[in-house]
């Protein structure tokens, strides 16, 4: 019988397989701009209005929300969902997780290295990271760790009610957590737009990898058979 967490992925392919062009062409266009040396046309406005808009309430919710991107709690939350998955026995669950996990962290301090695009300056007295700008961090991976714990919770799920309530927390973390660099100024808002970008093309590159990689132990054994 069929593994309805394979049924459910395989469902959302189509889907899956459009965004990710997009984003990859949207990505591709960032990238051209950054390397060429240039700002992107909205990011000094976006910067400029979403400043002017801010508030001692927000600022410090900015913060919070800031702090669920961090690589502490990162690599936290990560190791602590794959040791879950693996006593759930949800082995392949674990093992894609942690893939997914890892790899993102990896690709985003490539990218970094790749487009060393120095970092805004900051507000609200934010501390700057050590590390460029290009793309946001706390982007690619909030979408890596949330965009999969919500697929994985809504893996083998039913109820269209769970299914909609998890990616909607999923959605209402990503976005702020994005959002929070932009608004304590640590990042132009293109480094987020890559950030998530980068992050939904690698997250369709590990489950289309998995996918191709079950075929072919289907196709092994059926022909070993």
């Amino acid at each position: 019988m069929r593994n309805p967490e394979h049924k459910s992925a395989a469902s959302l392919f189509p889907v899956l397989g459009l965004a990710c062009a997009a984003a990859l062409i949207l990505f591709a266009w960032l990238a051209a701009v950054v390397l060429g040396g240039h700002s992107l046309p909205f990011d000094d406005p976006v910067r400029t209005y979403v400043h002017e808009h801010s508030s001692p309430a927000l600022t410090t919710l900015m913060r919070m929300f800031t702090a669920l991107g961090t690589a502490g709690f990162f690599w936290v939350a990560s190791t602590a969902v794959t040791m879950i998955l693996a006593g759930l026995k949800r082995r392949a669950a674990a093992l894609r997780f942690a893939i997914i996990m890892a790899g993102a962290g990896v690709l985003d301090t490539m990218l970094k290295l790749a487009f060393h695009r120095p970092r805004p300056a900051p507000f609200f007295n934010t501390p700057l990271p050590h590390s460029y700008s290009f793309p946001s961090g706390h982007a690619l991976l909030s979408l890596c760790l949330w965009g999969t714990l919500a697929a994985l919770l809504t893996a083998r799920s039913r109820s269209l009610g769970f299914r909609i309530a998890a990616w909607a927390l999923a959605v209402s973390l990503i976005g702020p957590i994005g959002f929070s660099r932009i608004y304590l100024g640590v990042h132009y808002p293109s480094d987020v737009l890559a950030g998530y970008a980068a992050g939904l093309v690698w997250v369709t590159i590990v489950a289309w990898g998995e996918r191709m990689l079950r075929r072919a132990r289907a196709a092994h054994k059926v022909l070993g058979a």
